[in-house]
Formats: C-alpha cells, sequence, structure tokens
C-alpha cells in the first residue's frame, strides 16, 4: 500500500508499508548510532541486507576519518548488497521529553540525509521511522517533525523526484497516514 503527494516539478513524498532493505531506491537512509557500529531495529536490518563486514568496514573507515556522529548529522557509504546503491546513516537524537532540541535534531537528519541523497545523485530515497524505536521519539510527533522536513527539503532543492518513508507495522503506516493528511490534506490520486 502506498500514499503519495506529489509537489511542485517531479517531486513527491509517499508513504510505503515493507521492508526498506527490499525498497527499489537509489538510496536507503539508515536509522543509526553515532559510532556507525549497527545495532538492533532498522540499523541491523541494513546491516544484515547489505552485508555486515563490508558495510561495518565502510562505517568505521567513516568514523576513524571524522569521529562519532552528533545527532542530525548523516554520512553515506555503498549500497553493498541492498538493491539500493547508497546508504545514507543518520543518527537521529534520543527522546529526552522534546526540550532538548530533539525536534531541530530529527529535523535535521532528514534534511541532511537528502542534501547527501542530491550530491550522489539519487533520485528516489527510502526513509525509515529515525528515533522512533529504541531512541522512544513518540511517533506522532516524529512524524509531523520529519514530514514537514522532507516536504520543505523536496521543493526548496530539487533533484531528489521521491522521498519516501518506509513503514514496517501497519500501525506505524496508519499513524504517518494521518500526520500527513493534517500537514497536505488527501494523498494525491
Amino acid at each position: 500500500m502506498a500514499a503519495c503527494w506529489n509537489f511542485p516539478g517531479p517531486t513527491r513524498l509517499c508513504l510505503r508499508q515493507g521492508d526498506i532493505t527490499t525498497a527499489p531506491v537509489d538510496a536507503i537512509v539508515n536509522a543509526a548510532n553515532a559510532g556507525l557500529a549497527g545495532g538492533g531495529g532498522v540499523d541491523g536490518a541494513i546491516h544484515d541486507a547489505a552485508g555486515w563486514r563490508p558495510l561495518q568496514q565502510a562505517c568505521q573507515d567513516i568514523i576513524h576519518q571524522r569521529g562519532p556522529l552528533h545527532a542530525g548529522e548523516a554520512v553515506i557509504t555503498p549500497g553493498f548488497a541492498l538493491p539500493a546503491a547508497w546508504i545514507i546513516h543518520t543518527v537521529g537524537p534520543i527522546w529526552r521529553g522534546g526540550e532538548h532540541g530533539e525536534a531541530a535534531a530529527l529535523r535535521s537528519c532528514y534534511l541532511e540525509s537528502l542534501r547527501l541523497a542530491r550530491e550522489r545523485g539519487a533520485r528516489t530515497v527510502a526513509f525509515p521511522a529515525v528515533s522512533c524505536g529504541v531512541y522512544g521519539y513518540p511517533v506522532d510527533q516524529a512524524a509531523a517533525v520529519a514530514l514537514a522536513a522532507l516536504a520543505e527539503g523536496l521543493q526548496q532543492a530539487p533533484g531528489v523526484d521521491e522521498a519516501a518513508m518506509w513503514l514496517y507495522a501497519d500501525s506505524a503506516l496508519q499513524t504517518w497516514t494521518r500526520a500527513a493528511v493534517r500537514l497536505f490534506g488527501a494523498p494525491s490520486p
């Protein structure tokens, strides 16, 4: 199932249900940790699907060059065994009640990921619900921040034709769809 909202030009924002590691896109976004060390949830699934050893080597090369990432930052590696050519790793904020810059950091995750996708020529990008797992960001609040950031990024800087949120659970898809309808109205036909 997919719902999409069209923006000026060829750009659109979609919500899709499924496994992000199988997304037929140019780049997928990974909800990574600061050390790019792999982990559970979507991060572990992406590492498993891409090939743990080559992806981990690429991630550790980045960490050795620049040090750990801060919340809101993003870096890029090849996609290795994934259908996607690129993996964009972004570190989401840990939810601490909403008064510690979490929304700004989460917004930055999406905008920085779009920027890296554009730089590599990726026309289609799949995003997970960054920070909504073990980092504890409330899903309804994260959806509003993420969708607004993606709409802004798609409209202000062309290059990416489609940004899609890939949501695994039906309940997550329903929450994100409600947020998108509040922000953008009914999906495009």
